[in-house]
């Protein structure tokens, strides 16, 4: 059976808490991972390991950080992804709410991007 969204939520948030040491009331759909819960490169290799264990599946590290497309440099120009490097990134993370991001599309803002929701998303979509 299927989990709720509520579910996924819940032990998203669980593994998030254990892996960055931060509250669950700061764990919202909104919060991003870097900025507002001050997750680093290192952690996110805790926070896949935390999730495929939660939740039973494997995370391949390009579907979470697409690497590949935003050093192409046919889909980036001048540290500025193109439009089609966003369809690229949407065709690749549909889960992922990208229009903030397509608003102002700078490379070094890319790992700024994901939110809890997002995430949300990701694992919903693995466990569907």
């Amino acid at each position: 059976m299927a989990l709720s969204q509520d579910e996924i939520f819940d032990k998203v948030q669980e593994a998030l808490v254990e892996a960055l040491g931060v509250d669950d009331d700061e764990v919202t759909e909104e919060a991003t991972l870097v900025g507002d819960l001050g997750a680093e490169s290192i952690d996110f290799l805790d926070i896949v390991f935390k999730l495929e264990k939660a939740f039973g599946i494997q995370i391949p590290r390009e579907e979470l950080s697409p690497e590949d497309i935003l050093t192409d440099s046919n889909l980036v120009k001048d540290g500025i992804v193109t439009s089609q490097g966003i369809a690229e990134l949407k065709s690749r993370m549909p889960w992922a709410n990208l229009d903030a991001f397509e608003q102002n599309p700078r490379v070094q803002d890319f790992g700024n991007l994901l939110t809890v929701g997002d995430l949300v998303g990701y694992v919903g979509s693995k466990t569907a």
